[in-house]
């Protein structure tokens, strides 16, 4: 290729990592996936992206959009941009290879290889084996970044884990009292529950379920035309299971799904109790906090194929999973108010760091204002 045909395929790449990015909340523990379908001078005539979990994929959205409006005749020789190794296997959908080969496609170029190990490579042998150009590597980095979530639970075992807060011009996440009710905006708070619709676990300390007695559900204005995508798995770090039988988390763990993370020495009453009102418990043997977390996020990939987790406090909670590295994306309202007091506390405790250039280097992701907050999202730089 030209170094302009290089440049259009490159600008038709980042199209279909836009139509990718449509399936956020939708698709996991599936990974956001998007196609476009172009001839030899580069006019697009078909587009797709993976909707929904157990839905068409996306080479086969965009084979049934070049159909639909009447370009089926192009399709043959044609070229496909696909923002993920295509899928040589059957799950829940056949294998995207083999509608890649069934239509003639003549060449596909690939963002990025696939992880899984039953697709990893393999998706590209099959079509090479099947006389089809295959090209890997277009637009590699932003594939990478936009499904980061994915390829950390596949690569890790485990979740994509994001750190949410609301703090003060002077970073307090409260008064010196404890009160925090409201720190953020009214429009902020509505913007947290979109963010919750689109979570697959919603994580607190048991502190923060003591102190502010929550919900942890995805709650839209009543004129909002948008529904709850997904119902969060509601878990509690809480060692040794102080929750309250009557707070808002337990009265409701029949109708939303409630987990708590308990202890070795947590009192077997209680378990059976809060186990006979529908709630999950798990307990750990390890007496080192750090390893009964590290225990938890595994689990909460491999019994409930958790992708997105989002953590919403408190500060001993967000100050042991970044302690331990385990922090991937913070969100953070920062509201203009000053709150003082030496003893208010801060989102993020632990132990912290010895030095500052010891400290993990974050990149600012977007920001943006809202109801007067400013609404910081940020990702480790290095991802």
């Amino acid at each position: 290729m030209t170094h302009s045909d290089d440049a259009e395929m490159a600008r038709l790449m980042q199209l279909a990592l836009q139509l990718a990015a449509q399936g956020e909340g939708h698709v996991e523990p599936n990974p956001m996936v998007g196609c476009v379908l172009c001839d030899s001078g580069g006019e697009v005539f078909g587009r797709g992206f993976h909707r929904k979990l157990g839905g068409p994929h996306a080479e086969v959205e965009a084979l049934r959009d070049a159909q639909n409006s009447g370009h089926q005749d192009r399709v043959a020789g044609c070229t496909a941009l696909v923002t993920l190794e295509p899928c040589c296997h059957t799950g829940r959908t056949p294998p995207c290879t083999d509608a890649l080969v069934k239509a003639g496609v003549g060449r596909v170029l690939v963002a990025t290889l696939d992880p899984f190990e039953k697709v990893s490579g393999r998706g590209i042998a099959q079509l090479r084996e099947a006389g089809i150009q295959v090209e890997v590597g277009l637009e590699q980095r932003a594939a990478r970044r936009l499904n980061g979530p994915y390829f950390k639970r596949v690569s890790t075992g485990l979740p994509w884990v994001i750190g949410k807060w609301a703090m003060s011009l002077d970073g307090k996440i409260a008064t010196r009292t404890g009160h925090s009710q409201w720190i953020s905006s009214r429009l902020s708070r509505e913007l947290v529950h979109r963010m919750r619709r689109r979570m697959d676990a919603i994580l607190v300390g048991a502190n923060t379920a003591l102190a502010d007695d929550p919900l942890l559900t995805a709650r839209l204005a009543d004129d909002s035309p948008e529904g709850p995508q997904r119902t969060a798995l509601r878990v509690v770090v809480d060692s040794q299971l102080r929750i309250p039988f009557e707070s808002q988390l337990v009265r409701t763990c029949r109708d939303y799904p409630l987990l708590l993370a308990c202890g070795p020495q947590a009192p077997l009453s209680r378990r059976k109790e809060l186990e006979a009102r529908g709630a999950t418990v798990l307990e750990s043997k390890h007496t080192e906090p750090s390893q009964r977390l590290d225990e938890l996020l595994r689990h909460l990939v491999a019994e409930h194929q958790v992708t997105n987790l989002m953590v919403e406090g408190g500060g001993k909670l967000l100050g042991s999973l970044a302690d331990a590295g385990h922090l991937d994306q913070c969100d953070v309202f920062l509201a203009p108010k000053i709150i003082g007091g030496e003893s208010a506390p801060s989102p993020v405790g632990g132990l912290g760091l010895a030095t500052v250039d010891s400290a993990q280097t974050w990149q600012l992701i977007f920001h943006h204002s809202v109801g007067g907050d400013l609404h910081l999202r940020f990702r480790r730089a290095d991802d």
